[in-house]
């Protein structure tokens, strides 16, 4: 059977990658950062655009041992997680989702719920890619637990 593009032949690794994506997920929200790691490949490469200066757990990180790092840092700021998976789109060895997250701060309990948009390539069987997208506006606002387009327009002059 010719395997490609549209022959048909990715077809069968397709629910294959779909389910790895969903178990990593599990792994990583349950708070089992080792069992995520394993689903990765040891060269893993991991970009999340987002202002380092008030996130600095996000941006970009490369191989198991950074992201690592990362995650133990989100997990030790939340003390909760949840989320959903209302869309996952696999092709091939790319695997789509929307993710919505719910993370509990632990300093005071509040939640923090926002809509990733997540992109997985997958080498081997295992993740070696993972990009994410969010409006890293409205999680900045959420995590300072301020209006941020009030504080910026205060700044401006005459509030224009």
């Amino acid at each position: 059977m010719p395997v490609g593009p549209n022959t048909g032949g990715e077809k069968m690794v397709e629910p294959l990658n779909r389910q790895r994506v969903l178990n990593f997920l599990e792994a990583f929200y349950s708070g089992d950062v080792e069992g995520a790691l394993a689903r990765c490949t040891d060269d893993v490469d991991f970009v999340a655009n987002a202002p380092v200066d008030i996130l600095p757990h996000l941006g970009h990180r490369h191989g198991k041992a950074e992201i690592r790092a990362m995650w133990q840092t989100i997990h030790a700021r939340y003390s909760n997680m949840r989320y959903e998976v209302p869309i996952i789109i696999t092709e091939g060895d790319k695997v789509a989702a929307t993710i919505r997250v719910f993370f509990r701060k632990r300093i005071n309990d509040r939640i923090v719920q926002f809509d990733i948009a997540a992109f997985y390539t997958l080498r081997d069987g295992r993740i070696a890619q993972i990009r994410e997208i969010m409006d890293t506006f409205d999680l900045v606002q959420q995590v300072l637990e301020r209006d941020v387009v009030a504080a910026l327009a205060d700044r401006l002059p005459d509030g224009k």
